[in-house]
Order: structure tokens, then C-alpha cells, then sequence
């Protein structure tokens, strides 16, 4: 088993910065890519972007050159910084884990994006 625990979230102004951290604990050997999703209210889950073990990154169209995903392996971590904030940024934003047996999720972390 693998636990996700995010922080970080919160209300900033449009055009203003956060960054989303992610630690991992438990049977972390078994993660490679890590992730980062979001659900705004009435919609679906989407993918922000992801990181691999070895750093490779991709990103949805709609955040590309704003948001920034890193990883610390050594502090079992994921990042997400996110910049330029847009209203439409509004989301609760979910950690994921992949690993060979299945996916696994944080709890999940409110952004607000407000003036």
C-alpha cells in the first residue's frame, strides 16, 4: 500500500503562484510515474501532467509553460507549482501513484483562484 498526502492548496489571486507538495509513504519501491490531477465542481477528473522516475514530464495543453511538475526521490515527493493562475484553475487538485498492481490517490487539495 501506498498513502499520498497532499498540501499546499488554497485561495491566491489570478495571476499568482502555489506550489502543491506530495509525500508518499508505505510501499513506495513500487511507484514510477507520479502525477497530478484536478476536478472542478460538475466536471470530470483530468490529468495536470505527470513525472517519471527517471524526470521525464508531461503536461495537458491548458497548463503548459505555467505549471511545473518536480520530484525528490530521495524525500519520496512530487511537486507542483503552479504560476500564472487563471480562474478557471479552480479545482481540487489529487496526487496519484502508479504502480504495477493499480493507481493510487491522495486525498486531495482545494485551489482557489479568486480576486
Amino acid at each position: 500500500q501506498v498513502q499520498l498526502v497532499e498540501s499546499g492548496g488554497g485561495l491566491v489571486q489570478p495571476g499568482g503562484s502555489l506550489r502543491l507538495s506530495c509525500a508518499a509513504s508505505g510501499s513506495i519501491f513500487s511507484i514510477g510515474t507520479m502525477g497530478w490531477y484536478r476536478q472542478a465542481p460538475g466536471n470530470q477528473r483530468e490529468l495536470v501532467g505527470w513525472i517519471t522516475s527517471g524526470g521525464s514530464t508531461n503536461y495537458a495543453d491548458s497548463v503548459k509553460g505555467r505549471f511545473t511538475i518536480s520530484r525528490d526521490n530521495a524525500k519520496n515527493s512530487v511537486y507542483l507549482l503552479m504560476n500564472m493562475l487563471k480562474r478557471e484553475d479552480t479545482a481540487v487538485y489529487y496526487c496519484n501513484a502508479g504502480s504495477p498492481a493499480r493507481d493510487y490517490w491522495g486525498q486531495g487539495t482545494q485551489v482557489t483562484v479568486s480576486s
